[in-house]
C-alpha cells in the first residue's frame, strides 16, 4: 500500500512552486497525497523566514500539525526557515524527524523522479549532511540524533505535477545579486541563478498536461526584472538577439532576457501576469511587453517614497519618480492596475518620512498595497542602524496606512460598478479580472454554473471593499439582474 503526503505551504508565491516541485518529488517517490494531515505518513512543511511574524506563524503550524499527524508519521521542516535557521531548529523542535534545507530528500529515497520534463537541467545529486533530531526515516540507516549523507538536487529545475487551477505560479530564478538593507534572502537563497527559457517552456507545458486548461502564467522570482542577466555573454549593448526559436541563445547585455521571456510565455496562455519588479528595472520595453500581453498589472517592489530612508534602506529610487512612472504608464493604459509594498518603521523612519507616504498614497492611488513592520533580520544591514522606531509608534503608522489604503482600494472598486469587463472563472462561484493576481488581491464573485477555466464577460453589480460581484451579460449584452448601485457617470466597457 502507498504511502500518502501532506505538503503545507507558508509564505509567497515562490514557496509555492517549490512546494509543488516537492510534489513532483514525493509523487516520484511513490507517495500519494492524502486527504488530510491526520490521514498522512508524511507531513511537510514548507517554511517562511522572511520577518519575524513568518517565522513565528511557521513555528506555530509545525506544533500544530505535530499534535494533528497520526502515530508513526513523519514531520519534515522545509523552506526558507530550515535553510537559514537549520540546527537551531532541529534541536529546539524534538517533534520534528527532518529539518532538511532546499533540494534535500524528504523520504530518504534520496532520488529525483524517474522522469524529466524535457528542458530541464537538473543538477546532479550531491551529498550533504543532515541531522535528524528524532527516528530515522526509511532507508536512513541511522538512529535518532544521528548525522547521515542525504543527497540533494536542483529543485528549481524539477518537474511539477500538472495545474489544478487554470493559473500557475512558475519560478524564473533564484536568489537574489541585490543588496538591500533589510533582506536576509541572498543569506540563505544565494546569488541570482536564472533558468533557461527552454525549461520555463516546458514546466509551462507540463503544468497544462492536465484536464485543466492552464488559462494564465504567474511569473515570479526574487528579482524577476534582472532574469538572465546572470546568463549575460558580456556581450556588447545592442546586440541582437538569437534567430527565431533559438530562446536559449545566450544572452547578451544589450538585451532584455525578460521581455523575450514575456513574449514567449504571452503566446503560450492567454494571461501572462509579472510579479515583483524592481523600479529602476521598469523600462519602456519591460512596460511595452507587459501590456501587449492583455494584463496590464504592475507589481512594483516600492518599500518606501522617502528619499534618504530609501538610500538607507539600500534602494534606488524616490517618490516623484515613481509617482512620474505610474503616470506615464496610465497614460498608454488608463486602466492599468499596480501593486506595491512598503516597510513601515524602518530605523530612521520620521513623521516627515511617515506623512510623505501617506500622502503619496493618496496621490498614486493604486490598486492594491502590502504594509509590513520593519524587522530586524541577523545579519543584515539594518540590524545594526541606529534610529530603531518604537513598536507602539511602528503600530500606530500601520493603522493609518492601511485605512488610508483600505478606502482607496475599495473606491477604486466601486469604479467599477456597472463596468463590462472580462473575468477568468478560477472556480465554481468565483473569478478574476486582470486587475487581480491569483490568491493575493480581491476576487470576483460569480454564478456557480460558469465553467472553470472559462473567459466570461460580465458586467459588475456590486462591491465589498476588494472584492466584487458581478453577472454575465446575456447574447442581447442585458442582465438578468440589474446592477445594485450602478453608476450612471461610468459607461460600461468604461475600463475595460
Amino acid at each position: 500500500m502507498a504511502e500518502h503526503y501532506w505538503v503545507e505551504t507558508l509564505g509567497c508565491p515562490k514557496n509555492q512552486v517549490d512546494s509543488d516541485k516537492l510534489v513532483g518529488t514525493l509523487v516520484g517517490d511513490g507517495l500519494e497525497a492524502a486527504a488530510a494531515p491526520g490521514d498522512a505518513d508524511l507531513v511537510v512543511v514548507n517554511t517562511c523566514a522572511f520577518i519575524e511574524a513568518a517565522r513565528t506563524e511557521s513555528i506555530d503550524t509545525v506544533l500544530a500539525l505535530a499534535d494533528l499527524r497520526r502515530p508513526g508519521a513523519r514531520l519534515v521542516v522545509t523552506g526558507c526557515m530550515a535553510e537559514r535557521y537549520r540546527d537551531e531548529l532541529a534541536a529546539a523542535l524534538p517533534e520534528v524527524d527532518l529539518v532538511a534545507g532546499f533540494g534535500v530528500s524528504l523520504t530518504g529515497t534520496n532520488q529525483p523522479p524517474a522522469t524529466a520534463t524535457p528542458g530541464t537541467t537538473a543538477t546532479p545529486p550531491t551529498t550533504t549532511p543532515v541531522s535528524l533530531t528524532s527516528k530515522p526515516l526509511p532507508g536512513s540507516g541511522a538512529g535518532p540524533g544521528a548525522t547521515v549523507q542525504v543527497p540533494s538536487f536542483d529543485l528549481l529545475n524539477l518537474p511539477r505535477p500538472p495545474a489544478t487551477a487554470p493559473w500557475a505560479y512558475v519560478k524564473v530564478a533564484e536568489g537574489c545579486d541585490r543588496n538591500c538593507g533589510f533582506c536576509a534572502i541572498p543569506s540563505f537563497r544565494g546569488k541570482q541563478r536564472s533558468r533557461t527559457a527552454g525549461s520555463i517552456v516546458a514546466e509551462i507545458g507540463q503544468l497544462g498536461s492536465g484536464a485543466a486548461p492552464l488559462r494564465e502564467v504567474v511569473l515570479v522570482a526574487q528579482d524577476l526584472a534582472s532574469f538572465g542577466r546572470d546568463r549575460s555573454t558580456g556581450s556588447v549593448p545592442g546586440s541582437p538577439g538569437p534567430a527565431p526559436g533559438a530562446i536559449d541563445a545566450p544572452i547578451g547585455e544589450g538585451r532584455r532576457p525578460l521581455v523575450d521571456l514575456v513574449r514567449t510565455v504571452a503566446d503560450l496562455v492567454r494571461w501572462t501576469r509579472l510579479l515583483y519588479l524592481y523600479p529602476s528595472s521598469l523600462d519602456d520595453a519591460l512596460v511595452d511587453a507587459i501590456l501587449a500581453t492583455g494584463v496590464p498589472y504592475f507589481d512594483l517592489s516600492l518599500q518606501h517614497v522617502s528619499r534618504p530612508l530609501l538610500k538607507r534602506m539600500r534602494r534606488w529610487g524616490e517618490g516623484d519618480r515613481f509617482l512620474d512612472r505610474i503616470a506615464a504608464i496610465r497614460r498608454d493604459e488608463p486602466a492599468a492596475a499596480f501593486r506595491s509594498s512598503f516597510i513601515v518603521g524602518y530605523p530612521g523612519e520620521t513623521e516627515e518620512d511617515h506623512d510623505q507616504l501617506l500622502a503619496w498614497l493618496g496621490e498614486a492611488q493604486l490598486d492594491w498595497v502590502g504594509f509590513f513592520p520593519f524587522s530586524p533580520e541577523e545579519g543584515t544591514h539594518a540590524a545594526g542602524l541606529d534610529g530603531q522606531v518604537p513598536a507602539e509608534l511602528v503600530a500606530e503608522r500601520l493603522r493609518e496606512c492601511a485605512e488610508l489604503q483600505d478606502a482607496v482600494t475599495a473606491a477604486r472598486r466601486d469604479l467599477l460598478i456597472g463596468t463590462r469587463v472580462e473575468v477568468l472563472v478560477d472556480a465554481p462561484g468565483e473569478g478574476r479580472t486582470y486587475r487581480e493576481a491569483p490568491e493575493i488581491d480581491g476576487i470576483v464573485s460569480l454564478p456557480t454554473d460558469l465553467a472553470v477555466g472559462t473567459f466570461v464577460d460580465v458586467v459588475v453589480t456590486g462591491a465589498a471593499g476588494p472584492d466584487l460581484v458581478a453577472e454575465p451579460v446575456g447574447p442581447d449584452g442585458s442582465l438578468s439582474v440589474p446592477p445594485a448601485g450602478s453608476r450612471g457617470d461610468i459607461p460600461v466597457g468604461a475600463l475595460r
